[in-house]
Protein backbone atom coordinates (compact mmCIF):
# COMPACT_ATOMS: atom_id res chain seq x y z
CA UNK A 1 0.00 0.00 0.00
CA UNK A 2 1.51 3.47 -0.88
CA UNK A 3 1.19 6.48 1.08
CA UNK A 4 0.41 9.82 -0.59
CA UNK A 5 2.31 12.80 0.82
CA UNK A 6 0.70 15.70 0.95
CA UNK A 7 1.39 19.07 1.58
CA UNK A 8 0.06 21.30 4.17
CA UNK A 9 -2.15 23.91 3.24
CA UNK A 10 -0.77 27.12 2.95
CA UNK A 11 -3.47 30.35 4.72
CA UNK A 12 -1.67 33.37 3.04
CA UNK A 13 -2.98 34.69 0.41
CA UNK A 14 -1.75 37.42 -1.64
CA UNK A 15 -3.69 39.84 -3.74
CA UNK A 16 -1.71 41.90 -6.01
CA UNK A 17 -3.90 45.10 -7.43
CA UNK A 18 -4.87 44.96 -11.05
CA UNK A 19 -2.90 47.67 -11.83
CA UNK A 20 0.52 49.23 -10.26
CA UNK A 21 1.82 52.30 -12.18
CA UNK A 22 5.33 53.06 -10.96
CA UNK A 23 5.85 49.73 -9.17
CA UNK A 24 6.91 51.63 -5.65
CA UNK A 25 5.48 50.41 -2.73
CA UNK A 26 5.22 52.72 0.31
CA UNK A 27 5.91 51.21 4.35
CA UNK A 28 4.36 53.28 6.77
CA UNK A 29 6.18 52.64 9.96
CA UNK A 30 4.87 54.21 13.38
CA UNK A 31 7.65 55.56 15.68
CA UNK A 32 7.55 55.99 19.45
CA UNK A 33 7.04 59.35 20.08
CA UNK A 34 10.21 59.51 21.94
CA UNK A 35 11.93 58.31 18.42
CA UNK A 36 9.83 60.83 16.02
CA UNK A 37 11.57 63.52 14.48
CA UNK A 38 10.35 66.56 12.86
CA UNK A 39 11.56 69.97 11.18
CA UNK A 40 10.61 71.20 14.64
CA UNK A 41 13.44 68.80 16.71
CA UNK A 42 16.54 70.94 13.78
CA UNK A 43 18.88 71.76 16.58
CA UNK A 44 19.06 75.29 16.11
CA UNK A 45 20.89 75.84 19.62
CA UNK A 46 24.13 77.11 19.51
CA UNK A 47 26.62 80.64 19.27
CA UNK A 48 27.01 81.75 15.30
CA UNK A 49 29.72 84.31 13.91
CA UNK A 50 29.39 86.38 11.67
CA UNK A 51 30.70 85.39 7.58
CA UNK A 52 29.74 86.20 4.87
CA UNK A 53 26.95 87.90 3.66
CA UNK A 54 25.41 88.72 -0.13
CA UNK A 55 23.46 91.54 -1.54
CA UNK A 56 24.17 93.68 1.73
CA UNK A 57 24.11 97.21 -0.35
CA UNK A 58 20.92 96.78 -2.29
CA UNK A 59 18.82 95.61 0.47
CA UNK A 60 19.82 98.34 3.17
CA UNK A 61 18.89 100.64 0.75
CA UNK A 62 15.42 99.01 0.11
CA UNK A 63 14.31 98.81 3.83
CA UNK A 64 15.16 102.67 3.54
CA UNK A 65 18.24 103.44 5.61
CA UNK A 66 21.07 105.63 5.03
CA UNK A 67 23.69 105.68 3.51
CA UNK A 68 26.05 106.42 6.88
CA UNK A 69 23.92 103.66 8.78
CA UNK A 70 24.57 101.03 5.87
CA UNK A 71 28.21 101.80 6.33
CA UNK A 72 28.59 101.52 9.50
CA UNK A 73 26.65 98.19 9.69
CA UNK A 74 29.25 96.86 7.03
CA UNK A 75 31.90 96.76 9.92
CA UNK A 76 29.27 94.87 12.80
CA UNK A 77 30.64 91.55 13.76
CA UNK A 78 27.50 90.10 14.49
CA UNK A 79 27.20 87.63 16.80
CA UNK A 80 24.11 85.22 16.81
CA UNK A 81 22.84 82.91 19.90
CA UNK A 82 19.81 80.51 19.57
CA UNK A 83 18.30 78.64 22.35
CA UNK A 84 15.58 76.36 21.62
CA UNK A 85 13.68 74.46 23.34
CA UNK A 86 11.28 72.14 21.59
CA UNK A 87 8.69 74.84 19.39
CA UNK A 88 10.51 77.47 22.11
CA UNK A 89 12.93 79.89 20.52
CA UNK A 90 15.41 82.98 22.05
CA UNK A 91 17.07 84.60 19.30
CA UNK A 92 19.51 87.03 20.01
CA UNK A 93 21.79 89.24 17.66
CA UNK A 94 24.78 91.02 19.46
CA UNK A 95 26.38 94.20 17.44
CA UNK A 96 29.58 95.86 17.83
CA UNK A 97 29.11 98.92 20.31
CA UNK A 98 26.83 96.48 22.48
CA UNK A 99 23.73 96.54 21.08
CA UNK A 100 21.78 93.09 21.55
CA UNK A 101 18.50 92.45 20.08
CA UNK A 102 16.68 89.89 21.50
CA UNK A 103 13.66 87.69 20.38
CA UNK A 104 11.78 85.35 21.95
CA UNK A 105 8.98 83.74 20.20
CA UNK A 106 7.07 79.72 19.96
CA UNK A 107 6.37 78.18 16.43
CA UNK A 108 3.01 78.68 15.30
CA UNK A 109 2.30 81.21 18.17
CA UNK A 110 1.55 84.52 17.32
CA UNK A 111 4.07 86.77 19.42
CA UNK A 112 5.88 90.17 19.96
CA UNK A 113 8.87 90.78 18.15
CA UNK A 114 11.43 93.89 17.69
CA UNK A 115 13.25 94.57 14.01
CA UNK A 116 16.98 96.09 14.32
CA UNK A 117 15.79 99.13 14.18
CA UNK A 118 14.08 98.50 17.78
CA UNK A 119 10.63 98.72 16.14
CA UNK A 120 8.18 96.07 17.49
CA UNK A 121 5.48 94.56 15.54
CA UNK A 122 3.74 90.84 15.91
CA UNK A 123 4.15 87.95 14.36
CA UNK A 124 3.96 84.02 13.90
CA UNK A 125 7.12 82.29 13.43
CA UNK A 126 6.48 79.10 11.61
CA UNK A 127 8.44 76.15 10.67
CA UNK A 128 8.65 75.12 7.43
CA UNK A 129 10.85 72.36 5.80
CA UNK A 130 13.33 72.61 8.86
CA UNK A 131 13.68 76.48 8.34
CA UNK A 132 12.39 79.17 10.57
CA UNK A 133 9.82 81.37 8.81
CA UNK A 134 8.92 85.34 9.52
CA UNK A 135 7.34 88.13 8.24
CA UNK A 136 8.93 91.25 9.36
CA UNK A 137 7.39 94.38 8.59
CA UNK A 138 9.08 95.21 5.44
CA UNK A 139 10.78 91.63 4.54
CA UNK A 140 10.16 87.89 4.87
CA UNK A 141 12.85 85.71 6.17
CA UNK A 142 14.27 82.07 6.59
CA UNK A 143 16.85 80.64 8.66
CA UNK A 144 18.18 77.51 8.47
CA UNK A 145 20.97 74.88 9.87
CA UNK A 146 22.99 74.10 7.24
CA UNK A 147 25.87 71.60 8.57
CA UNK A 148 27.25 73.84 10.93
CA UNK A 149 26.49 77.16 9.41
CA UNK A 150 23.15 79.56 10.18
CA UNK A 151 21.95 80.78 6.86
CA UNK A 152 19.62 83.39 7.13
CA UNK A 153 17.73 84.95 4.14
CA UNK A 154 15.87 88.08 3.69
CA UNK A 155 13.76 89.20 0.84
CA UNK A 156 12.01 92.39 -0.34
CA UNK A 157 10.66 92.17 -3.31
CA UNK A 158 13.39 90.79 -5.67
CA UNK A 159 16.22 91.50 -3.54
CA UNK A 160 17.64 88.78 -1.40
CA UNK A 161 19.96 89.47 1.24
CA UNK A 162 21.94 85.99 2.36
CA UNK A 163 23.58 86.51 5.66
CA UNK A 164 25.88 82.98 6.79
CA UNK A 165 27.17 82.97 10.40
CA UNK A 166 29.29 79.98 11.49
CA UNK A 167 28.76 77.85 14.81
CA UNK A 168 31.22 78.83 17.13
CA UNK A 169 29.80 77.22 20.48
Amino acid sequence: MAVAETQPESRWEVQVPKKISLGIILISIQLPLCCQLSPSTMAFTGKYEFESEKNYDEFMKRLGLPGDVIERGRNFKIITEVQQDGENFTWSQSYSGGNIMSNKFTIGKECEMQTMGGKKFKATVKMEGGKVVADFPNYHQTSEVVGDKLVEISTIGDVTYERVSKRVA
